[in-house]
């Protein structure tokens, strides 16, 4: 068979060769083909003719028409669900091997009868215009700190003509960190771009059918900025295209240098943090011209920041507990039945009474759920140990997997009175040292002994008996070496 490049080589030798037979042999054809193509001018490859019937019958040519129907109820249906459905109701009628040509039949009907597909419009981005942020998950990196895993998510921000980018970490998807992440960012560019776009996160945005379209914090923040506010439509992510895309080269471009580290473990969250906003700056380095041009266009940053945190008033419970954000924390049982002000900020709740500080406790993620200090309650359980069995918040009195050991071992021991010896160990964590009656439970369940408080209670006073006091010395001072330093300077 004769190919385009024989046939190209031909047309270069005609011109060159004295006779037409000497060219088709240079040529690899035969002197009749040769004279052919001459003729024609044209490739061979342009004398083909499509082929419009079948080499071979249908498989699906007597189901197809239940199979087109079933696409046009169910377009979303995928080829091996059909094929799997057209073998349990035609046995023997359908091979393994016939899945790829359902496939492409499938493929055919999409194309030239299916439901039309959404189309994407590409946008003109201007410089200074738009901004765009967004909270991913940097979980798959599997990034540890002092080696233990590290759950955080990551608030990113773009500028969407120059692609300039930075973010911080953050633990939860709150308006706190919304507003702490994206004023961070302002004040970091130097100026406010003219809109911030974000996805229908529940922070910012209203529900569909809400007249007002934004959260009243979150029209507060962009007044205090002068921007207009922008969000993407319901199941429509693409529409924060730029900040997704930048996800994802970011987060490619962390694991790679992750990999170069050597190590995906940092000493502390600081060291981490360091780490990521050097990743940002190599890829923000390689946009500088374009950032160039969005920075004289950006509006002035106002006088002041605005305050990120959530303030609220509560009263205390008589279970010595405060609602904040639909989560329970516990305070001090001395509060109980006061009124308490409370600052929600982005990862602690700061509690306060009487415009005295009084607690600071790591903030909750998600809704429903509880943090209790066992230092706050333990004093009134001792007195009504009965309480313990049944506490809501009983999973919250084991600080640590020795203390949970330390329970179930009196259970099994001595059931009547495990729950008086366990909240008389946990008194004394209270009291002294939670770490030392760890230490304290962790030495007397290797040793199968069984747990008692007094027992406890002793080996942590030993230990801090054992520990000798440092003496420091300090040697007298020469007050005569002062007397010749001023006579040498006299001198």
């Amino acid at each position: 068979m004769v190919t385009d490049r024989q046939v190209r080589r031909l047309m270069t030798l005609i011109g060159k060769e004295r006779t037409l037979s000497t060219a088709a042999a240079k040529a690899g054809m035969d002197e009749k083909t040769a004279r052919k193509y001459r003729r024609l001018g044209r490739l061979p490859s342009e004398l083909e003719r499509a082929r419009t019937y079948r080499t071979r019958e249908d498989p699906f040519a007597r189901v197809w028409d239940e199979v087109r129907e079933k696409l046009k109820i169910h377009p979303g249906l995928e080829a091996k669900t059909l094929f799997e459905d057209l073998k349990r109701r035609y046995p023997d009628r359908f091979g393994e091997g016939q899945l790829r040509t359902l496939q492409r039949r499938i493929k055919w009907w999409r194309a030239l009868e299916g439901p039309p597909k959404e189309v994407y419009f590409p946008q003109v981005h201007r410089p200074g215009e738009l901004c765009q942020s967004d909270f991913t998950s940097m979980n798959p990196l599997e990034v540890t700190i002092a080696r233990r895993p590290f759950d955080h998510l990551f608030y990113h921000f773009t500028l969407t003509y120059s692609n300039w980018e930075t973010g911080r970490i953050c633990v939860s998807e709150s308006f706190e960190s919304v507003s702490e992440g994206l004023q961070a960012a302002l004040w970091e560019l130097g100026g406010v771009p003219r809109a911030h776009r974000t996805d229908r996160m529940s922070t910012a945005i209203k529900k569909t059918e809400d007249p007002d379209e934004f959260t009243d914090r979150y029209r507060a923040l962009l007044r205090h900025y002068g921007m207009e506010g922008a969000k993407t439509n319901p199941s429509s992510p693409h529409e924060n295209g730029d900040v997704e895309e930048r996800h994802h080269r970011f987060k490619k471009a962390v694991d790679q240098a992750l990999m170069l580290r050597g190590s995906r473990d940092f000493e502390s969250r600081e060291a981490y943090g360091a780490f990521l906003r050097d990743v940002q700056g190599s890829l923000n380095r390689a946009r500088r011209g374009r950032f160039e041009e969005e920075l004289p266009l950006l509006r002035a940053l106002p006088a002041t920041r605005l305050e990120v945190c959530k303030r609220v008033r509560v009263r205390v419970r008589p279970s010595s507990t405060i609602s904040v954000d639909r989560n329970v924390y516990s305070v001090e049982s001395r509060l109980m039945g006061e009124t308490v002000d409370v600052r929600l900020h982005a990862e602690s709740v700061e509690v306060s009474y009487g415009q005295r500080r009084i607690d600071e406790i790591p903030r909750l993620r998600g809704r429903g759920k509880h943090r209790v200090n066992y230092r706050h309650i333990i004093d009134w359980l001792v007195r009504k140990p009965g309480a313990f069995e049944h506490y809501v918040y009983r999973e919250e009195l084991f600080p640590t997997s020795r203390f949970r050991m330390a329970y179930d071992s009196l259970r099994r021991g001595q059931p009547r009175t495990a729950v008086r010896e366990y909240l008389a160990i946990l008194h004394l964590a209270a009291r002294e040292s939670e770490t030392a009656v760890d230490e304290a439970l962790g030495s007397e369940i290797a040793a199968d002994r069984p747990i008692r408080a007094e027992a406890i209670e002793r080996i942590v006073r030993c230990r801090e008996v054992s520990e000798d006091p440092v003496e420091i010395v300090i040697d007298a001072v020469n007050l005569g070496l002062y007397d010749e330093l001023l006579e040498g300077v006299m001198e």
